[in-house]
């Protein structure tokens, strides 16, 4: 098991890959936007270019973690990221994220997308669990999430100080035996 390898994931609406220094201007572009900056609780700052560029270009050399470009197939167009990350190799689990800029969203890209990325997890790095949190007024995500077979643990109290209101957050996680039977695709089994 190994994070050092970035792979490159294709679906029928979305290729996942590693990402470049090139890819900076267009992440800078989708960090500004004020819901990819509400809905994944990060804070409203302007990212400098050359952090930008620093990070990014450094994604693809990391050991630790696996920070994937999400790309409309359609259009070719740069639209998020997909990440795993707190990666504990003794107990074979991580943490996933997942972000959508406005030119990605409501067509299925962060869903399949999702399932790109669980599918090597599970399949190819032989992960036990994948698991991540989402804040409760985001219910869109938490949709996606159960569509690509996360299931809820419980709630993580106040977690996020947002225009002066504490917020929730749901843990939720998938493990690989419940990959195995749905690859991905919960409510296709349960028929």
């Amino acid at each position: 098991m190994s994070f050092s390898e970035k792979p490159m994931l294709t679906g029928e609406k979305t290729v996942l890959r590693p990402f470049t220094v090139d890819d900076a201007p267009v992440m800078a572009e989708i960090l500004r936007d004020p819901d990819v900056l509400r809905l994944t609780g990060s804070p409203v700052e302007e990212f400098e270019a050359e952090r930008l560029r620093q990070w990014y270009g450094t994604r693809a050399a990391q050991t630790d973690r696996m920070d994937l470009g999400v790309v409309d197939r359609a259009t070719g167009e740069l639209v998020g990221e997909a990440v795993l990350f707190e990666w504990d190799a003794r107990n074979h689990n991580c943490t996933f994220r997942i972000l959508v800029g406005p030119r990605g969203r409501d067509r299925g890209l962060g869903t399949e997308a999702t399932r790109l990325i669980l599918g090597h997890a599970f399949e190819e790095l032989g992960l036990h669990r994948v698991s991540l949190h989402v804040f409760t007024f985001n219910p869109r995500a938490r949709r996606a999430y159960e569509k690509a077979g996360f299931v809820a643990e419980g709630v993580e109290r106040q977690t996020l100080l947002h225009d002066g209101e504490w917020i929730d957050a749901v843990r939720m996680s998938v493990l690989d035996h419940e990959w195995a039977a749905h690859r991905g695709r919960p409510t296709a089994t349960a028929a």
